[in-house]
């Protein structure tokens, strides 16, 4: 029995919600392979995502889907660029995380939400409301903020909000499951991730093997990558691409706190004023959307009383 509209969309915001509270509560587990360099810990993430979502292809016996999605040589050069946006945005968030660089982290994904609304509006012809033009200049006001504050870590926000605004774009573009999609982005990514963990392993000694403690944490990025991915996947194709932009606010405002509480870095003026204009802008375009959701359910009320 096919989903209605409805259903499509509460299963979309429930997948958006969970996905980013585990991305935002990553950096915890990132504190664990600290000692990991960001390129060796990015390979062995995509060498352990492959088995695993190959694991859930034969457990929901998606195999059809997979093979009929690799026989697709336009859907294939689609998530090529897909997997390099991912893996471009894998390697620049661990290595802010690990330089200590969390606020620059936070602040990419909080210009994300800027960049999914944009997209949207020039490429999807999605519309925004006069507020939601209003949350977007507030944002922007933001960003340009750091044009004159923190300009030495401006490039990791940006790299971090372009990468994952674009990888969201395609994959929600492309007619591809979430679980075929991530399948096959982990398989096109396998063979460099296996040479730069041999590199890693022949230079200075992998990482994997350091320790059974270290290695088994290693491990668990495979889970804490797919498992939010196939989240994130499932939700940009059941939700318009503004609003799962501005529900991305809730992983970078955990990350935003833990930057405060446990890792200790100093949040410069500059960073507070940028925050400050972002949460504003995020706080118009949920009540827009709050408003909006109010009205809808109102005038379907009245069209049943009205029969």
């Amino acid at each position: 029995m096919e989903k209605t509209a409805t259903e499509q969309r509460r299963e979309g915001l429930w997948s958006a919600f969970a996905a980013y509270l585990i991305w935002g509560f990553l950096p915890l587990y990132l504190i664990l392979v600290r000692t990991v360099p960001a390129f060796e810990f990015v390979a062995w993430r995509i060498i352990w995502t492959l088995p695993l979502c190959l694991l859930i292809v034969a457990f929901r016996k998606q195999g059809p889907d997979l093979r009929l999605a690799l026989a697709n040589r336009r859907l294939l050069a689609w998530l090529l660029l897909s997997s390099f946006l991912i893996a471009v945005n894998w390697v620049v968030y661990i290595w802010a995380i690990q330089q200590n660089y969390i606020y620059a982290a936070s602040l990419g994904y909080y210009i994300n939400p800027l960049v999914n609304v944009l997209l949207g509006t020039l490429i999807l012809g999605e519309r925004l409301s006069r507020l939601q033009w209003a949350a977007v200049g507030l944002a922007a006001i933001g960003v340009s903020l750091l044009l004159g504050g923190a300009l030495t870590t401006l490039w990791i926000s940006l790299t971090l909000a372009l990468s994952f605004g674009t990888y969201g774009l395609v994959r929600k573009q492309v007619p591809v499951g979430s679980l075929p999609g991530l399948t096959i982005e982990s398989a096109i990514l396998l063979l460099p991730s296996t040479a730069v963990a041999v590199w890693f392993g022949q230079t200075q000694g992998s990482s994997i093997t350091a320790s059974p403690g270290l290695g088994l944490a290693i491990m668990l990025g495979g889970v804490l990558t797919a498992v939010p991915l196939l989240l994130f996947a499932l939700a940009a194709r059941r939700l318009p691409y503004s609003t799962l932009g501005f529900i991305q606010f809730l992983a970078p405002s955990i990350v935003f706190i833990l930057g405060l509480t446990v890792f200790g870095e100093e949040l410069k003026p500059v960073q507070a004023a940028c925050f400050a204009c972002i949460w504003a802008a995020a706080g118009l375009f949920i009540y827009d959307l709050v408003s909006r959701s109010r009205a809808a359910s109102a005038a379907s009320r009245l069209r049943e009383t009205g029969r």
